[in-house]
């Protein structure tokens, strides 16, 4: 039997990706219900091969549903999620209301799978910043092997990062622009297409900005709390996929073709990474791909022990889709959840 699985937020961006992919990977659900606000009760979602028809969150009856896929944001996720964990129901949270709770795990998969058995605490798992989880699955073996002393990205994030809102202004305006209409910037400070803003959430009093503390802390929580961690993001005119500029610093010797057999066999990881014109992968590239690419490995002379890499994923599918049902998958796998109805 298999298990039954709510997605709240399921008229969205990730909402729909995560509907796909759990038709792609064949995740063994009984029953899939697409769950939304009030205004989009009704609305047709597609998954597989068949059409759900989107319910009210909140007149949704959780006790016999298994997994809750959270994909509404931080104000739904603080007031629902506790309700539904409540329930019994496992969520598995997209939003950052969760991410830097002590008594939530924060997971990819590749990185840190053992930390997953303290979801028992609250019921909730906590799924990381689309930019970090990406980061972290490249680091996670050249820290094992070589061991991170800091590290300092700069991250290039599509505007699909934002939503549905944030596509449709980059569209609108690269569209005005040939057309010679006035720009309207609404969902970005300033315009963002053929521009790059480097800014991504609120100011912080450091002059950082939430985005880029958010990729410190959650490295930090999910890798090694010792590793000192810098961040500058910035928003590209780019539809789907974040790229990322990493420089590496070690406590010990790794070369550069050390780092690639490394990176070429760890999970999740591909790497692209050839001396010549297109050897490397875009984002356009990796939109719709499941894997982070890597490319461009090459040591730093600047300083003993780096290296510089390119790290590139699909931000909706790695960067938070996926990597929900990766986490759901890891609970089924480990045995760690059974279907309610076959245990009733």
């Amino acid at each position: 039997m298999g298990f039954k699985i709510a997605i709240v937020g399921a008229t969205g961006n990730v909402g729909r990706e995560m509907l796909n992919i759990l038709s792609e990977r064949g995740f063994p659900v009984s029953e899939v219900v697409a769950l939304a606000s009030a205004r989009s009760q009704g609305t047709e979602v597609s998954f597989g091969d068949s059409t759900l028809k989107v319910q009210n969150l909140e007149n949704y009856d959780f006790s016999d549903t298994d997994i809750c896929l959270m994909s509404a944001g931080g104000t739904i996720s603080q007031k629902w999620s506790p309700k539904i964990g409540a329930k019994g129901c496992v969520v598995i949270d997209n939003s950052s209301a969760w991410r830097y709770d002590s008594e939530v795990p924060l997971i990819v998969p590749e990185v840190n799978p053992d930390a997953i058995v303290d979801f028992k605490k609250r019921n909730i798992i906590a799924n990381p910043n689309c930019s970090t989880a990406q980061l972290v699955v490249a680091l996670k073996p050249l820290h094992d092997f070589a061991k991170i002393k800091r590290v300092v990205v700069s991250t290039y994030q599509s505007v699909s990062g934002a939503g549905k809102e944030g596509m449709d202004e980059l569209f609108t305006q690269t569209r005005a622009v040939f057309v010679a209409d006035t720009i309207v910037s609404k969902k970005f400070t300033k315009r963002i297409a053929f521009n790059v803003i480097p800014h991504i959430d609120s100011f912080m009093e450091d002059g950082y900005t939430k985005e880029e503390w958010k990729v410190l802390a959650e490295t930090k929580k999910m890798l090694d709390p010792k590793i000192k961690v810098t961040c500058t993001a910035v928003r590209v005119p780019v539809f789907i996929g974040h790229s990322e500029s990493v420089n590496i610093e070690f406590e010990n010797e790794i070369s550069a073709d050390q780092a690639r057999d490394i990176l070429r066999e760890a999970p999740g990881c591909l790497v692209i990474d050839k001396h010549e014109d297109g050897g490397y992968i875009t984002p356009y590239e990796c939109a719709g791909e499941d894997a982070t690419y890597i490319s461009r490995i090459r040591e730093d002379a600047t300083v003993e022990n780096g290296l510089n890499i390119w790290v590139v994923s699909d931000n909706l599918r790695k960067g938070a889709a996926l990597n929900a049902i990766q986490i759901a998958e890891l609970l089924v796998n480990r045995g760690l959840i059974k279907p309610r109805k076959e245990a009733a």
